[in-house]
């Protein structure tokens, strides 16, 4: 490993009842970087994802197994608190899910949970991850409007920007892009590209022209396992894995 990485996956596997959908992944994911996944439907990819924040906790019948260290913390530790890791981590999904409440209790939620309640501190907070997700502009003006009010190109920035209020190290978007038209798309592209300076960044698409967009490292899972890794252009140029090549020039889908 010659980068710096704060979260690392080993020897991860994932079953669903006899279902194995991932199979001993092991990953070291650079810091401040934008890693993107890529791979068929059906590969993993998402459960990989979901596993990052131990969202599979609650799914019936489901068996992990391996270890997930960030800052050296192994999250999968039974005396881990799961709300201590999923506070370090922000979660963007393939369709926005605002809160049924304003623009701006939208964003003050979790930092209300999590013991700020000073109304001061709050618009701070409100107008710097706001900022931060490219939204101010549009909404500063509608704060105290229902959040369902905004288009869906602005309601997936707001639930970024309420992730990013939580002050999390780590970004993980779920195809953050798939709902919505070309021009937002585009500008979420931009935001995880600019937030990159300050978090690690992961991003499963099944877009291949946002991989090489956006990525500058790449991990490709085909039928639950991790077949290539490496920086992003090396792997889009280069890939060693036939498998991989045959994905990249769409002999496989």
């Amino acid at each position: 490993m010659d980068f710096p990485t704060h979260l690392r996956i080993q020897n991860l596997s994932v079953s669903y009842g006899d279902h194995l959908a991932l199979k001993d992944v092991s990953l070291d994911v650079p810091d401040k970087k934008i890693t993107v996944i890529i791979g068929p439907s059906g590969c993993g990819k998402t459960t990989l994802l979901k596993s990052l924040n131990r969202l599979l906790d609650s799914v019936d019948g489901v068996k992990i197994r391996g270890n997930i260290f960030v800052d050296d913390e192994d999250i999968y530790d039974p005396r881990v608190e799961v709300t201590h890791i999923r506070k370090k981590m922000g979660l963007l999904s393939q369709k926005p899910q605002v809160l049924p409440m304003s623009v701006f209790d939208n964003i003050a939620y979790g930092p209300k949970i999590h013991g700020t309640s000073d109304r001061k501190k709050l618009s701070r907070i409100v107008e710097r991850e706001l900022r931060a997700a490219g939204l101010w502009d549009e909404v500063k003006d509608r704060l105290h409007e229902p959040a369902s009010q905004l288009s869906v190109g602005q309601q997936q920035r707001l639930c970024l920007a309420r992730g990013l209020a939580v002050e999390p190290e780590i970004i993980l978007g779920d195809e953050p892009t798939s709902a919505l038209d070309p021009q937002s798309s585009r500008i979420v592209e931009q935001r995880l590209i600019e937030l990159k300076s300050d978090y690690t960044v992961i991003v499963v698409t099944h877009i291949l022209r946002q991989g090489r967009r956006i990525a500058d490292y790449l991990a490709f899972l085909y039928l639950g396992e991790l077949v290539e890794h490496g920086p992003a252009e090396e792997v889009f140029a280069h890939p060693k894995d036939p498998r991989t090549r045959a994905y990249l020039t769409g002999e496989i889908s």
